[in-house]
């Protein structure tokens, strides 16, 4: 799967994504639930604005002096006897897991906190190799497993987009469940498949929320206590995380933790807050053999740039829960492993703008983004950024679109093609026209309202009216012009309305 998660061109997901209402009620009613526990827990914690700005300074402090933290990280892993890799590409991550899984001779697998691990593509590289399978144990991505690998839709709830019969007839059609649909009993199920995988997991493969620099740990935060088993069942612990996924101490770290719960699930704290390593001499479970790979895989291309600030994220999916755009196309709209404003921000950072140059344009600006991060990230203003750099930086072409804006240009810099789009646009636009008859609730004075608008304006006309523009000699510069001219001849000039037959 990867960074990009689709093939399909963003206007062909976002139309899919239009026409699936099941998905689109789902994404509002976790919206609209998630505000209510999400501002309740923030409120609980008190004084939330000073929190966010803590949340902003620690992570502003940890993106810039990164070199001297993941060093002395690597410091402190190596001591306790483990093994730090710095992967640049998703190839050199896939090599690594690689190289450890044929060395250690596994054929079980278990994942836990993979969306970094989804980035890099590393569940297909296990896959083909010949005798290895591999088990999602977050239960949203067992789902979408079972469901022959479905794309995920969310950063914290990624099978949001399936209700409970559909995960039925998925756990019905691969692994021949008999039961009803009741959540409980779908739970319950595919916890005993799991249990019964961990037993026998020679490697565990888990994400990182954050790792802990002076001790060389790291941090997970999860509600099933599926990233504990998969820690200390397998004798072989895999981390992947992205190089910017780290704090100074575990003092930051519980900053942290507590400003991600309250935003990702509204909670105080998630159900497991879990600090591992290395098995130690006195502990009874726990990896004998543990592997950190730290992955750039784009992420340095933001160091030093105004898009420096999107590497604070802590992956909470706060952002995604309050924009209205992701409300209407859910997250396989975006065609990215990291959806919504966050994934609009930092998927053109990571993979290009020739792969997401549309993401950044999938914003109504509202702000609202920005607002609700824990953070602080001005997330708003990197769209922006990002179509600045497009438009004017990088001069990227738009095809009919760059065709029309120049036409738009040229017409409106020069007065006398302005002036004969004035006289002509109530005609030319009279062809696309929907007649409709004059009310209070529409209050179309000029002969109803275009609704088949051509280029760029059918994206408007599509979903909103457009009203027809008066006729030439009744519109607003004509009456000013001749305004002026009665009052500088002494006219007594009144506003008068014409009353049909007049």
């Amino acid at each position: 799967m990867g960074l990009k998660t689709s093939t399909k061109p963003y206007a062909e997901r976002i139309k899919i994504s239009a026409a699936d209402k099941f998905m689109r009620q789902s994404v509002r009613k976790a919206q609209d639930l998630q505000w209510e526990k999400r501002e309740g827990s923030r409120e609980e914690l008190g004084n939330w604005q000073e929190w966010r700005n803590i949340g902003e300074s620690i992570r502003q402090h940890v993106v810039q002096h990164l070199p001297h933290y993941l060093e002395e990280f690597s410091d402190n892993v190596a001591k306790q006897g483990g093994h730090v890799f710095f992967a640049q590409t998703p190839e050199e991550a896939q090599d690594y897991v690689k190289k450890v899984i044929l060395e250690k001779n596994a054929k079980h697998v278990v994942k836990s906190k993979s969306m970094v691990t989804t980035e890099v593509d590393i569940d297909p590289m296990i896959l083909g190799l010949d005798g290895v399978d591999v088990m999602e144990t977050d239960l949203a991505e067992f789902i979408l497993q079972m469901d022959d690998w479905d794309e995920p839709s969310h950063i914290v709830f990624p099978s949001i987009h399936k209700d409970r019969e559909r995960t039925r007839q998925v756990f019905e059609k691969k692994l021949g469940y008999t039961g009803d649909n009741k959540p409980v009993n779908l739970a319950r199920f595919a916890r005993q498949v799991m249990r019964e995988y961990f037993l026998k997991a020679d490697v565990g493969i888990t994400g990182c929320n954050f790792a802990i620099a002076n001790t060389g740990q790291i941090n997970l935060d999860t509600n099933e206590g599926n990233a504990d088993l998969t820690i200390s069942i397998p004798k072989t612990q895999i981390v992947l995380m992205g190089m910017e996924r780290i704090v100074p101490t575990i003092k930051e770290a519980e900053v942290l933790d507590n400003l991600l719960a309250r935003s990702a699930v509204g909670q105080n704290l998630t159900t497991y807050v879990t600090f591992a390593g290395k098995k130690r001499a006195m502990e009874s479970d726990g990896p004998e053999d543990f592997h950190v790979v730290i992955i750039d895989n784009g992420r340095s291309n933001a160091l030093g740039t105004e898009f420096q600030s999107v590497l604070q994220c802590i992956r909470c999916g706060s952002c995604l829960n309050v924009c209205p755009v992701y409300r209407q196309i859910g997250g396989q709209g975006y065609g990215s492993t990291y959806p919504g404003p966050i994934g609009a921000v930092l998927s053109p950072v990571l993979g290009g703008y020739k792969e997401f140059g549309e993401l950044p344009y999938a914003s109504s600006l509202c702000g609202a983004c920005t607002e609700t991060c824990p953070v602080k990230i001005p997330l708003h203003e990197l769209l922006i950024a990002h179509r600045r750099v497009m438009t004017n930086e990088l001069k990227m072409k738009k095809g009919f679109d760059d065709l029309q804006m120049r036409m738009i240009g040229k017409g409106t810099a020069s007065p006398f093609l302005f002036q004969t789009a004035l006289k002509m646009e109530h005609f030319g636009l009279s062809m696309l026209r929907k007649k409709q008859p004059i009310s209070v609730e529409n209050m179309y004075l000029h002969g109803g309202f275009v609704n088949n608008g051509m280029g760029m304006a059918k994206g408007w006309t599509d979903v909103r009216d457009l009203p027809m523009p008066p006729k030439y000699k009744d519109n607003f510069r004509v009456w000013y012009k001749q305004h002026q001219k009665d009052r500088a001849n002494g006219i007594n000039v009144s506003i008068h309305t014409k009353k049909e037959g007049e």
